[in-house]
Formats: structure tokens, C-alpha cells, sequence
């Protein structure tokens, strides 16, 4: 245990990190808990996913514009696909959303299985690599952040079903390579389910919980030298489960 892993410079992007993804996806999480749609930020984060691998495959610079754009290729056509079985079929929806996680999941597996890095980077899509961002790397993300909640806020993204997958679509790609798989599930939804009966102030709470996290997330990676994305994951858990039974403690008097 040692407290030299505590460098600002490295927590501090991090940590902004942090706070962009909860920007989003906290309200973008209590959206998905009130549609019923639990897994669909998994399915298109997995679809993301799969994008990256295919541009890995392909020899596309990491990182570089082309990547990207087959990244945001493929999730946007995995959103409007689950939005079209939302309109066709909308009660298996789930059934398709959980069958396109495994899908996308599978063939990223079957892309990479003649790769001798396949198991690292598998896990650097899954768990993610936030200690190694930088302010520079954020900008760009920032920036596709904050127009994704004005046309969330000012354009009524929750009463436009198509908007919605979209804005998802476009926000989880970006989440994914910064954060990775696990870490945009857990901000999403976590916050989400420990608040969703504390009323008007809901999302406030939620950002409070998703912020409380992240900071002592990074504190404990870096101290005891652990993967940093488990261990937010993990304390997203603990406070929500703290934060739900305090909720009903609260109302039970």
C-alpha cells in the first residue's frame, strides 16, 4: 500500500473523465430505466465495440479518424436497428437487445482469435484504460458531450424516440474507448437505480453518487495499485446499494 500512485497529473484527467461520462449518461440512464430497456447501453456498447475491433483488424490507426468513423458506423446501425424492432416488435424488444449483445460480443471474439494480443485487448475494451487519458484526448469528447445534452435538454431527446437511440448511440461510442464496456453500463445505470424514487432532485442526487464514486474509485486504484475500472465499477455498487437503502430508511419515517 503506498501513496505515491497519487499524482494529479494522472488522477486529474481522470478524474474529468469522470465527470464528462456521468454528464451523459446520468441522465441518459434514467431515460433507459423508464423505457424497460435495461441492456441496451451493453448491446450498443458491445456493437461500438465491435467497430473498434473490425478497425484493428483492418490496420486503421488507433485513435484516428477512420476508426472513429467506423466505430460510430457501426453503433449508430446497431440503434437504429433496436429502434426499428422497437416500432416492429416491442415486446421482445429485450430478447433482441440481449441476442445482439452476445452477437456483436461473439464476432469480436472470432475477429481477434488470430491475434497474440486478443486477451489484452479485449480487456482494455471491457475494463477500459481511464488512467491514460489526457486533457487533449478529452477535448474532442467534451465537445461531442455537451451536443448531446443540448439537443438532449433543449431538443426534448426523452419524447423522441428515434433522438434518443441516436444521441445513445453516438454517446456510448465515444464512453466506451474512454471508460470501457463495464464502467458505461455501471454510470449509467447504477446512479440511475439508487435514486429512481428520490423525486424532483433525482438526477442531481444521481450525479452527486456517480461523482463520490469515481473519486474514491481513483484513490484506491492508485493506492493499492489496482485496475482502476473494476474498482470504480465496484464502489458504483456500494454507493448506489448505500444510497437506495438510505432512500427507503428515509421514507419508512
Amino acid at each position: 500500500m503506498t501513496a505515491d500512485g497519487l499524482d494529479i497529473t494522472i488522477l486529474g484527467p481522470a478524474f474529468l473523465a469522470g465527470l464528462l461520462v456521468l454528464a451523459t449518461h446520468v441522465p441518459l440512464g434514467r431515460e433507459v430505466l423508464q423505457r424497460g430497456i435495461i441492456f441496451i447501453d451493453l448491446a450498443i456498447a458491445q456493437i461500438a465495440g465491435l467497430g473498434v475491433i473490425v478497425a484493428h483488424v483492418m490496420h486503421l490507426e488507433e485513435s484516428g479518424v477512420a476508426m472513429q468513423l467506423v466505430a460510430y458506423a457501426a453503433a449508430l446501425a446497431g440503434a437504429l436497428s433496436l429502434y426499428g424492432c422497437e416500432r416492429r416488435w416491442p415486446e421482445i424488444q429485450e430478447a433482441v437487445i440481449g441476442t445482439t449483445f452476445i452477437v456483436a460480443a461473439s464476432a469480436g471474439i472470432l475477429l481477434l482469435a488470430s491475434n497474440v494480443r486478443a486477451g489484452e485487448y479485449l480487456q482494455e475494451l471491457l475494463v477500459g484504460q481511464i488512467l491514460w487519458v489526457d486533457y487533449v484526448a478529452l477535448l474532442p469528447v467534451a465537445v461531442l458531450y455537451a451536443c448531446v445534452l443540448v439537443l438532449w435538454y433543449l431538443l426534448r431527446g426523452t419524447q423522441r424516440p428515434l433522438m434518443f437511440y441516436l444521441l445513445f448511440a453516438v454517446t456510448v461510442t465515444a464512453s466506451v474507448q474512454l471508460v470501457g464496456i463495464y464502467l458505461v453500463f455501471a454510470s449509467l445505470i447504477m446512479p440511475a437505480l439508487a435514486v429512481r424514487n428520490t423525486g424532483r432532485y433525482a438526477t442531481l442526487y444521481a450525479c452527486v453518487l456517480g461523482v463520490l464514486a469515481y473519486s474514491v474509485g481513483l484513490v484506491i486504484s492508485a493506492i493499492l495499485d489496482l485496475p482502476t475500472g473494476a474498482v470504480i465499477v465496484l464502489c458504483l455498487a456500494v454507493m448506489a446499494v448505500l444510497t437506495g437503502w438510505t432512500v427507503r430508511t428515509a421514507g419508512a419515517h
